[in-house]
């Protein structure tokens, strides 16, 4: 017997014409949390004792306060524009019946109605290229700020997994990025009067039990991330070497995410039975590799 999806409400709160939506919130909470940890990292000493940093933690409070203002605008623009071009026009042209649904005539959708480009209340952010956004923007912050680009990342990697297990919650309560059909006693029919509403009298995901792929995303790229980032640093002490956060992240992200492309019904295939998801989280292992081989070729310099 499947479950029934919960009939959750997207908006959390209705101030006339203007909504706060769950979705929205799971990144303002997602920021502000991970803000708040890498506060309390760079103020616990014993972290920074060892070289590079001889004591000497690689940021101020000032420095991280700056740089989630820099991280938050490299999120959105990242994540829309990576959508809009990988999905929208990319996948969409491609495949313009992707199974998510979600094309309804893109990309000529964004010659005809340009607003569309812009349109995120109406869903559509891409982690990978969230990710790009980030990376460009801390890139900058760090060149601005004559920081290390390597530790800075290493502290955003190590805080990344809550916005992104809160965004995957967000998510699950949109009833979007349902998982594939299964006979399982946990399949969820992905039907509510919510969802009906949203989608014009339909409920895209049909009447058939599916994968709560968005809750296995929470578990696995939100909570298992964020225990595997905190006990790298706290405990083997990868900071010691600068961008080996940063990689393994890549590495673990990349790898879960494919996991758990397995259970999510994919937007549609992208070369044979490989997704977009798969092939770009395939890139992610690919670059973490690389940033990791960078970590231990790196001598043990000062921070300044």
């Amino acid at each position: 017997m499947a479950l029934q999806f919960p009939d959750m409400d997207p908006v959390l709160i209705h101030l006339g014409p203007f909504a706060i939506r769950w979705y929205a919130l799971a990144y303002i909470t997602g920021l502000l949390a991970g803000w708040w940890l890498v506060l309390r990292m760079i103020h616990q000493k014993s972290l920074w004792k060892n070289p590079p940093f001889n004591g000497k933690p690689p940021a101020t409070d000032d420095d991280i306060g700056d740089l989630v203002v820099w991280a938050t605008l490299g999120v959105i623009l990242g994540g829309r524009i990576g959508w809009v071009l990988l999905y929208g026009i990319f996948l969409c042209g491609v495949t313009p019946d992707a199974g998510a649904g979600y094309c309804q005539g893109l990309p000529m959708g964004f010659v005809t109605d340009p607003i569309r480009i812009i349109a995120v209340w109406e869903g559509g952010m891409s982690f990978h290229g969230a990710a790009i956004g980030v990376l460009l923007a801390i890139y900058m912050f760090c060149r601005k700020r004559k920081l290390s680009f390597f530790t800075i990342g290493d502290l955003v990697c190590a805080v990344e997994p809550i916005g992104q297990g809160l965004g995957r919650l967000a998510n699950f309560v949109n009833g979007e990025l349902w998982g594939r059909p299964t006979t399982e006693p946990w399949g969820m029919v992905f039907c509510s009067p919510h969802i009906m509403q949203t989608n014009h009298g339909i409920c895209p995901a049909g009447n058939i039990p599916r994968h709560p792929s968005q809750l296995y995303e929470f578990a696995l790229e939100g909570v298992l991330m964020l225990i595997i980032m905190q006990v790298g640093i706290r405990y083997f002490r990868w900071q010691d070497k600068p961008g080996l956060t940063s990689g393994i992240f890549l590495i673990g992200y990349g790898a879960l995410r494919i996991v758990s492309e397995l259970f999510r019904e994919p937007d549609a295939p992208f070369v044979g039975p490989i997704t977009m998801g798969e092939m770009l989280s395939f890139l992610f292992i690919l670059g973490g590799l690389l940033v990791v081989r960078l970590a231990y070729r790196q001598p043990k310099r000062a921070i300044a």
